[in-house]
């Protein structure tokens, strides 16, 4: 950690004002005087005020929830930073996923996290939820535009507001694979193939509306929602009632009838991987399965019912880094600019030497390291076929994973007329847009 941090982030306060009280220097302390009286007097006020700094926090606690993976190390950081910056906070690092920290916060915001790591597509739940610190306007806002990838920031903003500080960019999905097995990554028909060849399972889950917008998303369809500055939502743009969402939903049901498939995208309960749909958080897992055999790629492209070569698509995500707004303005400032150092460059190329979690720090992405990781590297090929993940219903999810499941049941199969299919995705669509109704 560099000693030049603290005035680094002293430039991102969120006003002089708010902040003032909270130990900046006096213009006395820093004013030249012939007399020794002043000098001294000078001097004594410049001392008085320094001891004043580094006693910000005595006796309060500031709480931090990130993911068990990198508690401890949050730890030390945190620890560091409070030591070298004067902050005498005690600080206690509790372990909180991403996915459980958000309704954590919006159900008790005073008894939560003063500063807590979430997924991107919580942002309007927590902003909703007054959870959150807004970051526009404080100067904070510039530095993060100006460190982190444009999907990172994207993902961090909720309206035109920037709420959030980036902490990693690596919540997408890609192709593993044994490279013994699949002879090219590319097109999803090989794959498949060769994974019926060698005896091998192939997995997607299909059942996941994570997943699943691969296909659709794919072949150009669309489904977003647009949102009050509430958090509720106000509209659906969607079309997969359509030609574009046929062809997808037929390469699902064709997906599904292979003898290789299996529903899935964690290799922890895969059995018999030739390939598998998922994340960098499985890298560790991929290799150790694959060994030599190891390889990772950007999805494949399929050749639809109507001929035409399409790309799979993703979603990407993002893990976040937010601030709880605090009636007490010099923690406030203490947690914010904490929250600076914890996503800085430093902090994000320790996580990923720790853990592979992926830097959106545009400096830090052209690590050495970092550029050499397999996983990162099929991610970041991914990257040009994806779409930053919004925000979107509960009752989405729910919806998309009961056409999964339509499909994986036999309900829906490969002899289903195109009619129905077509009544299938105009209910889907139907039901979407009610749910910003």
């Amino acid at each position: 950690m560099k000693k030049k941090l603290l005035a680094v982030l002293l430039a991102g306060t969120m006003t002089v004002s708010m902040f003032s009280a909270c130990g900046s220097s006096s213009s006395s302390s820093s004013t030249s005087s012939s007399s020794s009286s002043e000098s001294a007097s000078s001097s004594e006020s410049s001392s008085s005020e320094e001891a004043s700094t580094e006693s910000v926090g005595a006796g309060e606690t500031i709480t931090i929830w990130v993911a068990d993976a990198v508690t401890s190390l949050t730890q030390t950081m945190a620890e560091e930073f409070m030591a070298e910056n004067g902050y005498e906070y005690t600080i206690v690092v509790e372990s909180v996923g991403e996915g459980d920290a958000a309704s954590n916060m919006i159900t008790d915001v005073e008894g939560g996290a003063d500063i807590y790591g979430f997924a991107q597509d919580q942002l309007a739940r927590l902003v909703s939820a007054g959870a959150v610190q807004q970051l526009t306007g404080t100067g904070y806002d510039t530095t993060i535009e100006e460190e982190n990838g444009a999907g990172s920031v994207a993902a961090a903003t909720f309206g035109s507001t920037l709420y959030a500080f980036p902490m990693s960019a690596d919540n997408g999905y890609f192709l593993y694979y044994d490279s013994s097995v699949v002879t090219d990554p590319t097109s999803l028909e090989q794959i498949v193939a060769d994974c019926e060849a060698a005896g091998k399972n192939f997995y997607f889950e299909i059942n996941s509306g994570w997943y699943q917008v691969a296909f659709f998303f794919g072949t150009g369809c669309t489904l977003t929602y647009e949102t009050n500055d509430d958090g509720t939502f106000a509209s659906c743009d969607i079309d997969y009632a359509s030609d574009a969402g046929l062809v997808a939903l037929k390469e699902i049901i064709e997906l599904e009838s292979s003898s290789a498939f299996q529903n899935g995208s964690s290799l922890s309960s895969a059995t018999n991987v030739g390939a598998i749909v998922d994340g960098t958080w499985d890298s560790d897992a991929a290799k150790e399965l694959f060994g030599d055999n190891y390889a990772a790629a950007a999805l494949p492209s399929f050749t639809g019912s109507d001929g035409e070569t399409y790309q799979l698509s993703s979603f990407s995500g993002y893990k976040l880094l937010g601030v709880k707004p605090q009636t007490d303005a010099a923690k406030l400032k203490a947690c914010l600019e904490l929250a600076q150092y914890l996503t800085s460059e430093e902090c994000q190329l320790e996580r990923f030497n720790a853990v592979g979690w992926g830097p959106s720090n545009l400096s830090a992405q052209e690590d050495e390291a970092v550029q050499a990781d397999v996983a990162l590297s099929a991610l970041a090929e991914q990257s040009n076929y994806s779409i930053g993940q919004g925000q979107y219903p509960d009752d989405y999810w729910t919806l998309a994973t009961a056409l999964g499941d339509d499909i994986i049941s036999g309900n829906i199969t490969p002899d289903t007329s195109d009619d129905d299919l077509m009544a299938t995705l105009e209910d889907f669509e139907a039901k979407c847009i009610s749910y910003a109704q």
